[in-house]
């Protein structure tokens, strides 16, 4: 205890991140996710490319072609949350290694697959490592000032939009010449340049210090501030709960996340203890709402996702409205790259809509305002209208839905603690997924 006229100094590490700020560090931290992001739009992606050629090769029916998309988006399901598990238990880095690994070395395999069974086995696994690509956007947050992180998730979620155009364009030169196995290959290239430069990647400082581990977290706050050319706050490293940065006209929302929840997570250092008190901190009386709450957002807003993506395909074909699934399989002619690349440029309007707003005027009324838009797009398409016409209102609804998803990451990873971040993340992106996996089908739906 600090004597009398002695001043005990303490600082935190949102203190010290606001201290030195968002320099050449965290735009290496960005550089690093973002590529793991990219990596995962690739894999995602090439489900669009990849099913006519299957179905060519082994003669497989249109429901085997639909499979092959399945099996990736279950094992997301599972992946999701084995990933957010292994993120809160063992760390970032090892989740991080998890999604690397296991998407980069099963989706070279893939390429390299004997038969259709064998196809589908390692697709799912390939899927098991992409549900936990979630852990690559709590790390880069976890090291982005608190009130910076709306802006600088936006610009991560960027990188997906980049992905998918690339794949696109990898698909356009591969595939007419090389084929599906190519493709498969090349499209796991980025997962290995994450393996490659994973030694030089730090353990975030926040988890390290929900860990009770302050001293490691400070060798790393004080790289930090040697490589943005800053100083950290004098005294000494602390953990006290986070605080959710909302800046709704300049004001603050303290988190929905309590200490006395959290106290027994940060104190119990038993990996498997944590993983279970995690979990059931989800549930505790003061994160019961928002978690259910955060699960109907996430069904809502993959919903609108997946449903726009499908409308946009029906109105490629002129034909009767099918599921997801089949979209992402279902060649339209040479044009299917051309639809791709054209429908993927519609969610950079939604992330720099996002980013101007998060920050300016809150999570909930960016997300909230764009969910509105969104829907008012879509519903004139109720009704039979010109192409042109549906074209535009299908644009201006992806972008909106884009807005919305984008503000979403940014801010559930702020609703729970760095002990229970991962986990939460986790189940509710899994729900997401649910919505790709088992479509509904619209019958007598016709686009004109």
């Amino acid at each position: 205890m600090a004597s009398e006229g002695e001043v005990a100094t303490h600082y935190t590490t949102d203190d010290a991140l606001t201290r030195v700020g968002f320099g050449r560090f965290q735009a290496l931290v960005l550089a690093y996710s973002g590529l793991g992001y990219v990596a995962e739009a690739f894999e995602i992606m090439l489900l669009s490319f990849m099913g006519p050629a299957v179905e060519a090769e082994w003669g497989v029916s249109g429901t085997g072609k639909g499979l092959i998309s399945s099996v990736v988006f279950a094992g997301m399901l599972v992946g999701s949350i084995a990933g957010g598990l292994i993120a809160d238990r063992c760390g970032r880095r090892i989740g991080i290694l998890f999604t690397a690994v296991v998407t980069g070395i099963f989706g070279l395999l893939s390429a390299f697959s004997p038969n259709y069974a064998s196809l589908l086995a390692l697709r799912f696994v390939v899927g098991l490592g992409l549900g936990a690509g979630h852990v690559l956007s709590t790390w880069f947050i976890e090291f982005v000032p608190a009130a910076n992180r709306g802006t600088w998730m936006v610009v991560f979620h960027c990188c997906w939009t980049v992905g998918t155009i690339l794949e696109s364009l990898l698909a356009w030169a591969v595939m007419p010449v090389l084929g599906w196995r190519w493709l498969l290959a090349l499209s796991s290239a980025p997962c290995f340049f994450l393996l490659i430069f994973f030694p030089l990647t730090p353990e975030s400082p926040r988890y390290l210090c929900a860990r009770g581990r302050t001293m490691d977290a400070t060798v790393i706050l004080e790289r930090i501030a040697r490589m943005n050319g800053g100083a950290l706050p004098p005294g000494i490293l602390i953990y006290t709960p986070e605080k959710l940065v909302d800046n709704n006209h300049g004001t603050s929302e303290t988190a929905l996340l309590i200490a006395e929840n959290n106290a027994g997570i940060e104190g119990d250092t038993s990996p498997k203890t944590s993983a279970i008190v995690a979990f059931q901190a989800l549930w505790s009386y003061d994160l019961r709402r928002s978690t259910f709450l955060l699960w109907f957002l996430y069904l809502a807003n993959f919903f609108a996702y997946y449903g726009i993506i499908l409308l946009t395909s029906e109105l490629s074909n002129g034909r009767r409205c099918a599921s997801v699934r089949t979209y992402l399989v279902q060649p339209k002619s040479s044009n299917l790259y051309r639809d791709v690349l054209l429908t993927s440029l519609a969610e950079f309007p939604g992330l720099l809509l996002a980013a101007l707003l998060v920050d300016r005027i809150g999570r909930k009324t960016s997300m909230g305002g764009m969910l509105l838009m969104c829907g008012a797009f879509l519903a004139p398409l109720s009704v039979q209208l010109g192409e042109g016409l549906v074209t535009t209102l299908l644009f201006c609804a992806r972008t909106c839905i884009m807005g919305s998803l984008a503000v979403l990451y940014v801010y559930t990873p702020e609703l729970y603690s760095a002990s229970t971040r991962n986990t939460g993340v986790g189940i509710t992106s899994s729900l997401g997924v649910t919505c790709a996996l088992f479509p509904r089908e619209t019958k007598g739906c016709q686009i004109q």
